[in-house]
């Protein structure tokens, strides 16, 4: 049986980019539901199919499977390819994973992600500095102790998809990740997968009031490519 992903609106939901580009970028057949995000608390609308109220959310035959990481586990068990496949590099994603996924607070918070818009960003927090400043160690120590191109060596993994949010952050904020952590952020947002995220995050008409004051908060939007 197919699975089925339920992701909520492309310029918005960075939790739900992690599993989506997760499998397409290993080519794990999937069926793509869309669940917009509609108002503050989209709670019980998501109760519907996801236990805790929100998305990604993993349908397989009668079992659920929520929350991105949860999401990527169970993948992990059935697919090649999840971790990467050097020791050494799996170790290290398996910390930087469970790193993006319990912390950056500041960066979550103060730029929020919105792939369609380019932001003049507010000064920066000493929190968010010290954020910035670790994803740019991480993913430079990343590529260059595992060879590159991707974050745990030669194919794309989960480490990868973790942080391709991010990607789009700081691309959106114009964020200072150094040379290194640049031609990653580039090299994932070219990725032909994170490209059609990226196209249909454009096209969108869905915009919810919420998560554009939030945005508004964040700085000065100086672009807006969204057509939708």
């Amino acid at each position: 049986m197919t699975y089925t992903l339920i992701t909520a609106n492309r310029n918005y939901s960075s939790w739900s980019l992690r599993p989506w580009l997760l499998m397409k970028a290993l080519d794990i057949p999937f069926t793509d539901r869309v669940e917009p995000f509609t108002t503050d608390s989209n709670y019980e609308a998501f109760r519907a199919f996801s236990p805790t109220g929100t998305v990604p959310c993993l349908i397989d035959g009668d079992r659920t499977v929520w929350d991105s990481l949860g999401i990527a586990l169970y993948l992990a068990d059935r697919h090649e390819g999840v971790w990467p496949a050097d020791e050494a590099a799996r170790a290290w994603a398996q910390s930087a994973v469970s790193e993006m996924h319990s912390g950056f607070s500041a960066l979550r918070n103060d730029c929020t992600m919105n792939v369609g818009v380019r932001v003049s960003p507010k000064p920066m927090s000493a929190a968010l500095r010290k954020d910035v400043a670790r994803i740019a160690e991480l993913w430079a120590e990343g590529v260059s102790r595992f060879g590159g191109p991707w974050l745990g060596g030669s194919a794309f993994s989960i480490a990868d998809a973790f942080f391709a949010p991010v990607a789009f952050r700081v691309r959106t904020y114009g964020l200072d990740v150094g040379t290194v952590g640049q031609a990653w952020a580039d090299h994932v947002i070219a990725h032909p997968a994170m490209q059609q995220w990226e196209a249909e995050a454009l096209a969108e008409s869905w915009r919810e009031a919420g998560h554009e004051a939030e945005l508004a908060a964040c700085g000065t939007i100086t672009a807006d490519y969204r057509t939708g």
